[in-house]
């Protein structure tokens, strides 16, 4: 891989377990993947995938008893798995900034979108209060917040819904970070906002440079914003590749039904397709791969045999059909 090319994240056959009185349940297994700077990779699945537990796991917010157990994360040169809980709160923030789904719980309704602002700043660049006032302005003004001058001392409540997530990705931007980790960021907001929210963290990825994990579930903000998506399904990672490939062809049986089920605008259907049955407990992952009960092409290598992503036009994909053959 050239300099040009190199990841800024990536994540190496992580496992993630938490401990129990019944048992350990292993939320994440053998996940691999990388991001380089200016891109998006979306990140989707059902909920319970571990499209999340991955974020949180990158940025070390795994909580207890929760614990990497496996696998590798490196940040450019850097190892960060291995850190300790000080080490990562000096990384959070000023080299990985987060975007979630609520604004309202990452702003703190007491103070100004100013003072939350420039106190981020400082807590990451060496700056004086003016200079630090200063960066906020020019960050709201970059995300589209209107005379951002005046704004910047009013309190969140005085802004929509729409306008207090660009002042979130103000804030995940304020020490511009290698890396961000938007989870769900459009989910609370309609439509047209979102498309402005997906339009703005594009332009501002590709000319920032940084890289961008987009956690969705919504195949629509997929296709409008991500340059490569990876598909979770019960943990594992079933199928990576370029948007246009995963959208447009699929490889993985799990993958076409998802993209089977949303509906054309020009076509009348009586009734929608679905995914038959639901994603197993993570407790109760049947032998084999894990999608095999939900599968019309399940054979008996299938409930055998896990398949490891095999590689497939420019992506990959976790299926036995995939390696030559049948399942």
């Amino acid at each position: 891989m050239g300099e040009a090319e190199k990841a800024v994240i990536d994540v190496r056959n992580l496992k993630v377990e938490f401990p129990g009185r019944r048992g350990t349940v292993t939320p994440l297994s053998d996940i691999s993947l990388s991001i380089r700077a200016g891109e998006i990779l979306g990140v989707v699945g059902e909920s319970g995938a571990g499209k999340s537990m991955t974020g949180l796991a990158i940025q070390g917010l795994l909580e207890r008893p929760g614990r990497i157990s496996g696998g590798e994360i490196w940040l450019g040169d850097r190892r960060i798995d291995t850190l300790d809980d000080r080490a990562m709160e000096q990384i959070r923030g000023r080299e990985i900034g987060a975007i979630f789904q609520d604004p309202l719980t990452s702003l703190n309704p007491l103070f100004t979108v100013g003072s939350q602002l420039t106190e981020t700043i400082r807590l990451h660049l060496s700056m004086g209060k003016v200079e630090a006032r200063a960066r906020a302005v020019q960050l709201l003004r970059d995300v589209g917040i209107p005379a951002p001058e005046e704004r910047i001392d009013h309190y969140p409540h005085q802004f929509s819904g729409g306008m207090r997530q660009r002042v979130v990705i103000a804030l995940a931007l304020s020490a511009s970070p290698k890396l961000i980790i938007a989870d769900e960021p459009t989910t609370a907001l309609d439509v047209s906002i979102q498309a402005q929210i997906i339009s703005l963290l594009r332009r501002l990825c590709k000319e920032k440079q940084t890289a961008v994990m987009l956690v969705t579930h919504d195949m629509g903000v997929i296709a409008e914003a991500a340059d490569r998506v990876a598909v979770m399904y019960a943990g594992r990672l079933i199928e990576i590749g370029p948007v246009e490939q995963v959208l447009h062809a699929p490889r993985h049986p799990y993958t076409q039904g998802l993209m089977a089920s949303i509906p054309s605008l020009g076509a009348r259907v009586v009734k929608l397709n679905q995914i038959d049955g639901s994603m197993p407990r993570l407790d109760a992952i049947p032998a084999g791969c894990a999608f095999n009960p939900r599968c019309v092409y399940a054979g008996s290598r299938c409930l055998r045999d896990r398949p490891e992503l095999i590689p497939v036009g420019d992506g990959a994909s976790a299926c036995w059909l995939n390696a030559g053959g049948t399942a």
